[in-house]
Parts: C-alpha cells; structure tokens; sequence
C-alpha cells in the first residue's frame, strides 16, 4: 500500500472571500479544520502549504511565498520525496467534504484531479522535479497549463457536487443547506 502525504492548499489570499477563507466559520469549526479531518483518514500524515498551523507539519510555498498552488504542491511533493511519502493527495483549505472513494479513483501511476476541482488531486512525489522546471518556466502558475504538461488524468464522481466556496454569500449557502 503507498504511503500518502495529506497536502491542505492554505496560501490563497482570498481576494474575493474578503478575509481569511481557512478561518472562516462552518458549524463552529474552521474550514481548515473540516478540511484536514476530511483528508486525514486516506493519509499517513498532514502538510498544511502556504500558511503556518502550530499543530501541523507547515510548508512554504516553494521556491518562493506567494506562488499560489502550484507552489504550496512543489513543497508538499518535494517534502513527499525527501521522506518517502509515495505521493501526495491534495485538498484545499475551503474544501470541508472529501469523497471517501476519492483516493481510489485518483491514485495510479500518473497524476490525477477531480474533474472541475484541480486541488483535489493525486501526484506521485517523482513529479518534484518537474514542477520545478515548470515553476521556473514563464507562465508558471497555470494548474492548467500543469496538468496538460504533466498528461493528468480527470476522474469524475457522477452525482458528486462539492461546494465551491469563493465568496461569503456561497458559505452562508452551506451553512443554510446544513440548517
């Protein structure tokens, strides 16, 4: 069985949120919270990228802040081979539900996201290297221009309809759903 690196994309800014999208509240807990608790159960072990969690194993993006996901990815994936994490499953900061037949259908022998959510995603940690070619490229900050790079897979989950969470109005409507 491969050994998994939880990844938590925590670097955004959340320009269009209007504040700290992680600390921001659902069902008394904070989105970075449900995230990790979600993602923790497929995982040997929780990388918190592009922010500092006290009680977690945190990761700057590489090879510099600011980078947005692709870099809070190099660092996981470099962390992952460094210390023999076969990969690395990915999952964002305002991601409060993953799918538990999720894993299987990402993992394999080459990268893999969640058909309309590329931070919920499957990388084999041998990709480090390549990420940091790609990051040193211009246009380097295009998950898109990644992913057809590196020939990632899409799976879908049909029926699955995972909240996307960018502004405060579209939490209130979680909120309200749950109510």
């Amino acid at each position: 069985m491969a050994r998994l690196l939880g990844a938590i994309m925590a670097g955004g800014r959340a320009t269009r949120f209007g504040s700290d999208k992680a600390a921001a509240l659902l069902d008394g807990r904070r989105l970075i919270d449900h995230a990790i608790d979600a993602l923790s159960p497929h995982v040997a072990a929780i990388a918190i990228c592009g922010r500092t969690e006290e009680a977690y194993l945190s990761l700057p993006d590489r090879p510099e802040p600011d980078m947005g996901p692709l870099g809070g990815l190099n660092a996981a994936l470099h962390h992952a081979q460094a210390h023999g994490f076969d990969g690395v499953l990915t999952s964002g900061c305002d991601m409060p539900f993953y799918p538990a037949d999720l894993p299987a259908l990402l993992i394999g022998e080459r990268a893999a996201i969640l058909d309309g959510q590329q931070l919920l995603g499957w990388w084999p940690a041998a990709l480090a290297p390549e990420l940091d070619a790609h990051l040193a490229e211009d246009n380097n900050r295009s998950i898109r221009g990644w992913l057809a790079r590196i020939g990632a897979r899409a799976v879908t989950l049909p029926g699955l309809v995972l909240p996307n969470i960018n502004r405060p109005d579209d939490l209130a409507a979680i909120r309200r759903d749950r109510g």
